[in-house]
């Protein structure tokens, strides 16, 4: 069991050293002592994906949507309190991938930190929190808005819906406000209304993902 699990280490070490401003030390550290050794395959799904989308050059559009992919197939949807015993928490990406569940939070925040770390501009990106229309109401929702250009429209991934499609497409969404990790802003406008700072959750969200090695 050691030697499969030293062997794993080392595949980490080849692929996650390939990829920037990741810290593969940190990261295999942080997911073998939450999660043991199936979260270390799911870690080891996600760097081969990572690494393979810088290896091949791949374009931001590809990224996008390998990502999204990645973690709509990879992560099960879960309420906080089911998953994580909480009314509201939001988790880093080696939480989600180590627990292969979350909220929309966590899938937001997990293809977020993904795709900046694929090299992917942070201007491009945006969690947007939203009111969503479901069959049962309307409800709070955060989805990851994807802007091809800084004035182009963006490109929704979620959850719920799986499939990437042009914010004009969702009609069942109505935007609240937006965030990234240098502003926030009122609905989806490119106008940033100011720092993150009274954002708590996100600031000790940023702080844990730092830890991790992200």
């Amino acid at each position: 069991m050691m030697k499969g699990v030293i062997s794993l280490f080392l595949v980490f070490f080849i692929t996650l050293t390939l990829v920037t401003a990741l810290d593969y030390t940190k990261m295999e550290s942080a997911m073998s002592t939450k999660y043991g050794a199936e979260g270390l395959e799911r870690l080891k799904a996600w760097s081969v994906l990572m690494n393979n989308l810088k290896t091949e050059n791949a374009d931001a559009a590809t990224k996008v949507d390998r990502i999204n992919e990645f973690f709509n197939r990879q992560v099960t949807w879960g309420s906080d309190a089911k998953v994580w015993g909480d009314k509201d928490y939001w988790a880093t990406p080696i939480e989600t991938m180590g627990k292969a569940a979350g909220d929309c939070e966590d899938f937001s925040i997990a293809k977020y930190y993904s795709l900046l770390n694929s090299g992917v501009a942070i201007k491009q990106l945006r969690l947007v929190y939203v009111k969503a229309k479901t069959n049962s109401g309307v409800q709070a929702h955060m989805v990851l808005a994807y802007y091809p250009t800084p004035d182009a429209e963006p490109l929704i991934l979620d959850n719920l819906v799986t499939s990437i499609r042009p914010a004009s497409r969702r009609k069942d969404l109505s935007p609240v406000f937006s965030f990234n990790g240098e502003g926030v802003f009122s609905g989806t406008s490119s106008e940033s209304k100011g720092g993150t700072e009274k954002l708590s959750r996100w600031q000790d969200l940023m702080k844990r993902t730092k830890n991790e090695g992200f």
